[in-house]
């Protein structure tokens, strides 16, 4: 994992996990400053990570007063038990529904959960943040949110893009990606975390779109994204994510393709071996 700073105030705890025949799939948390910190999910669950570790490089887990946990899916709570143990002053931002999901694998202490729906505002002590439903999500759940004082969007998986180079994808800057390749990665991504886009209504979704055009935002900060800055980058992405409603969705491999990786990743000479 790599740890850099961006802005004034928040720190992106940057992360990939490579998929084969797709790419690098950026997988961030972030660290937001405030009077009151917050972090922005925990990262992915695989043994091989610490989340924990990587954190403590940023801010002192003790400190820690919020985990805005955007949705419960595997990728965005990986550390979420141990930062929980580590912060004991830290409440975790979901909804009802997060909430619910979680108690499937590991309930969360109801004492240290604070719900929070899209509209709704959540108080850090110098700044306020605003909840608000992406316009592309994989989780109902899903809930985001805009910090007026640093102008970042925290956008969860919306935006989101498989890139090919895991330098990049952990520890780069969205920038860095030719304004044509970003653009088929972030609609590709829209197919795959998103199929239910290709059968939207269009002007229905665009009022979905028209919130974020609204924020004005000066950084766009995603899970599956390096961090975005500047308006002429974020305005493009915005127009990419507009989109999506009839975009085919993703189908994935079948059975067969999964067989002829399988042989692809077979050492050399082990059919022989095996057949000896």
């Amino acid at each position: 994992m790599t740890t850099r700073t961006v802005g004034r105030d928040i720190t992106v705890l940057g992360d990939a996990l490579e998929v084969p025949g797709v790419g690098f799939i950026p997988v961030n948390a972030f660290v937001l400053h405030a009077r009151e910190p917050v972090v922005v999910d925990t990262g992915l669950g695989l043994p091989d990570r610490d989340f924990l570790t990587t954190l403590s490089g940023a801010i002192d887990p003790a400190d820690v007063r919020w985990i805005w946990l955007t949705h419960p899916d595997r990728d965005h709570t990986g550390g979420i038990f141990a930062l929980l143990e580590a912060a004991p002053g830290a409440r975790v931002v979901t909804t009802f529904l997060g909430a619910g999901e979680m108690s499937t694998e590991c309930p969360l202490p109801m004492d240290r959960v604070h719900f929070l729906n899209p509209g709704q505002r959540l108080d850090v002590g110098d700044r306020s943040l605003t909840a608000f439903r992406p316009p592309l999500f994989d989780n109902p759940a899903t809930v985001g949110f805009y910090d007026d004082r640093s102008r970042a969007c925290f956008s969860s998986d919306c935006f989101g893009a498989p890139l090919p180079d895991g330098d990049l994808a952990a520890g780069g800057d969205a920038a860095a990606v030719g304004p044509e390749d970003l653009r088929a990665a972030q609609l590709f991504w829209a197919s795959v975390d998103s199929p239910w886009a290709s059968v939207a209504d269009r002007e229905k979704f665009l009022g979905t779109v028209r919130p974020v055009k609204e924020m004005d935002p000066e950084l766009v900060l995603s899970t599956h994204l390096p961090p975005a800055a500047g308006i002429g980058l974020i305005t493009r992405m915005i127009d990419t994510v507009s989109l999506a409603p009839g975009l085919d969705p993703f189908v994935g491999p079948d059975q067969q393709a999964l067989e002829q990786m399988l042989a692809g990743f077979e050492p050399a000479g082990s059919a022989g071996a095996a057949a000896a």
